[in-house]
């Protein structure tokens, strides 16, 4: 009984990581289209009308201070890059979320690859940029990965087993 169980909540463990990384799709293909339609001169005010009162409670913020300095830096081809990554990057996160969420097999270790190349990707960006978010991200799609991992090995052997006994 007490195996079962396990076995339940790392699948809903698994449910729940999938649908967040499908929020997180979701969310970042809105901010992609929303980026789209600001200019950078526009995404600067934006980023100084809501930093204005943090900075003015704790002038030395260096999350303030970092956000004002990428708005301010912030270029057409950037945004265009900017833009183009989000909608890509919430393309596949939804749909690769929809599809483990369906049960399709092809999609576990195509969601492992893609995982795989984030946690490369954020890695190298840490070792240059030293960022904790990027860190925790970084350790969140592992704990993803192991979690679409394990799925997919009790998938694969329901599958033979199903094949099996035909």
């Amino acid at each position: 009984m007490g195996d079962q169980r396990e076995i339940s909540t790392l699948h809903r463990l698994f449910q729940a990581a999938v649908v967040l990384k499908g929020v997180d799709g979701i969310l970042e293909l809105i901010g992609g289209v929303l980026l789209l339609s600001v200019s950078p001169a526009g995404l600067n005010r934006l980023v100084v009308a809501l930093t204005q009162h943090e900075l003015a409670e704790e002038p030395d913020d260096w999350l303030v201070a970092a956000l004002r300095h990428a708005a301010d830096g912030f270029s057409m081809e950037t945004k265009h890059f900017a833009s183009a990554y989000l909608i890509g990057h919430g393309v596949l996160k939804v749909f690769l979320a929809v599809s483990l969420l369906r049960e399709r097999l092809w999609a576990f270790p195509a969601a492992l690859a893609v995982l795989a190349l984030f946690v490369v990707y954020q890695s190298l960006r840490f070792v240059r940029t030293h960022s904790l978010l990027l860190l925790i991200l970084t350790a969140v799609d592992i704990v993803v990965m192991v979690l679409i991992w394990r799925e997919y090995r009790v998938r694969a052997a329901m599958e033979r087993s199903r094949v099996a006994s035909s």
